[in-house]
């Protein structure tokens, strides 16, 4: 057990800092403080002493040089249990801070704000505050460390039951949050800078290290599996992202539900057209882009109907009414997101208790790396954000596609990228009619396709999203009477796949850039 007996107060965010100081005061706790905190807890009554009186130096450089003094530091960096230690302090007449309360300058916060310039976000790196808590942390057998209002009620509630004293495990908790928060800091502070200075120069591809920074967004009920835990984060210093979706009702979102209402999302932003997307297990089972939101839906949902029972909708504009009524009439599912919902819309899903509904008006698909775990490491690469060139598609076959053809197949392009590799889509005008998602060969994929699609398959157009190794899916295409096909090219078997696709009079289209998604 540590007695606190001085403590050194110095934040920026006040939440709580003065019924905390106060009940400090009260168990006959010393407290040295800073500036506005200082000024603050003075005005309150509260008996403080100025840093700059307790180590005989004044504040300077506009007060970017406060506590970066060795009475500070020294202070709460000595060992209680080395002689030395203690002899060292008692020679330079350099008393022990038991507890140290920092909260950082919001520089999260500052570059957050538009207009913001790079004068004022860096006035705002706090230099002082980590290196107090570092100080503390680092020698959290002996210090209690605090840097979030949140432990102040636990901490006053243990000084309380233990005459004054915190135990070690508290006091080792406190500390390891300290080391969380200074780097979530410094990394928030790296990415901002990285960004700032690389957009002026020449950028880096991928850096030779990785700072990353995230924020606990919500715990969640359990990962993708019920014996799996998982709580949703945010990336800091991001203002747009799913974690910004206001959940208007239903349940607790699960871990599945986040991954899926991500690729839905990415999908749905691809169109410009009211459009909707159902997505099953991070696979999409039915898109479609039409003049109306609620034929968007309807047509989407006849793609795949079986599929689409339990799945995850998302639409690009606010739910009216004539949509809300189609919606109602699919059956049970997961979640809804848009941009908005009109209020007739809402009351119509005011009984299905289980349903979520979310609203997120500023979703925007961002070009941001991509990152994927591996045991002991990271893989990062460039998101895949390449878009169809109309312009260099190059038409192989004797046949070319129609116009109409063509518009069908580029829409049918744009959703292959949002399926799980090997994908297959096909498409009747801006409608999926037959998706064939994740399988380990290209054939199998088309099977699904066209046997989900059934008659509809009949005159639509194909998409890959790379190139076919062999002619077999070809011939399947050409069973189903499949009029145009769009694909990468580049397989060693290209020359006899397109005879086939001349053989059965298939227009077919090479893009030249392939879109595998694992």
């Amino acid at each position: 057990m540590v007695r606190i007996k001085r403590a050194l107060m110095s934040v920026s965010d006040k939440t709580g800092i003065v019924d905390f100081a106060k009940e400090l005061s009260r168990l006959g706790v010393e407290i040295i403080s800073t500036g506005g905190t200082a000024k603050l807890l003075r005005e309150e009554g509260i008996a403080v002493k100025e840093v700059s009186e307790y180590t005989g130096f004044p504040e300077m450089l506009d007060g970017r040089v406060k506590t970066l003094h060795p009475k500070i530091h020294a202070g709460l960096l000595a060992l209680r249990s080395s002689k030395e230690h203690m002899e060292t302090l008692k020679e330079h007449g350099i008393g022990l801070i038991d507890m140290v309360v920092v909260n950082l300058y919001p520089f999260e916060k500052t570059t957050q704000k538009a207009g913001v310039t790079i004068e004022e976000a860096i006035e705002n790196i706090d230099i002082g505050g980590p290196s107090m808590l570092r100080s503390a942390a680092k020698n959290c057998r002996d210090v209690a460390v605090i840097c979030n209002p949140v432990f102040y009620p636990q901490v006053i509630e243990e000084l309380k039951t233990n005459k004054g004293a915190l135990s070690e495990d508290t006091l080792r908790k406190l500390g390891m949050e300290v080391f969380a928060r200074t780097a979530q800091y410094d990394a928030a502070i790296y990415n901002y800078l990285k960004n700032y200075f690389e957009a002026k120069t020449e950028k880096e591809v991928f850096p030779q290290q990785i700072n990353l920074g995230f924020e606990k967004v919500q715990e969640l009920r359990y990962g993708e599996n019920p014996h799996q835990k998982a709580a949703f984060y945010r990336q800091s210093g991001k203002t747009k992202g799913l974690f910004n979706a206001r959940q208007l009702q239903g349940k607790e979102l699960s871990f599945n539900n986040i991954l899926d209402l991500n690729s839905a999302l990415e999908l749905v932003s691809e169109f410009s057209n009211p459009a909707a997307v159902i997505v099953k297990h991070n696979n999409p089972c039915g898109v479609a882009e039409s003049k109306t939101l609620d034929k968007a839906y309807i047509e989407a949902w006849k793609c795949d109907e079986l599929s689409a029972f339990g799945g995850i909708v998302a639409l690009n504009r606010k739910m009216d009414i004539k949509t809300a009524k189609a919606v109602a009439k699919s059956g049970f599912l997961e979640c809804i997101i848009a941009p908005g919902f009109d209020k007739e819309a809402q009351e119509i899903f005011k009984d299905k208790k289980n349903l979520r509904l979310l609203e997120l008006k500023d979703f925007v698909s961002v070009d941001e790396p991509d990152f994927k775990r591996v045991n002991g490491g990271l893989l990062l690469q460039d998101k895949d954000v390449l878009t169809l060139d109309e312009n260099n598609l190059k038409v192989v076959t004797k046949r070319k596609p129609t116009k109409s053809e063509t518009k069908s197949l580029i829409f049918a392009w744009k959703v292959a990228k949002h399926v799980k590799s090997n994908a297959i889509v096909l498409a009747c005008g801006t409608k999926t009619v037959g998706i064939g998602a994740g399988q380990m060969s290209r054939v199998d994929s088309v099977f699904i396709s066209t046997k989900k699609a059934g008659k509809l398959a009949i005159g639509s157009v194909m998409a890959s999203d790379a190139f076919f190794p062999k002619e077999d899916a070809v011939m399947l295409a050409a069973k189903y009477k499949i009029k145009a096909i769009i694909q990468p090219g580049g397989s060693i078997a290209d020359d006899a796949i397109i005879r086939m696709a001349d053989k059965y009079n298939i227009a077919m289209v090479f893009t030249g850039t392939r879109h595998f998604k694992h």
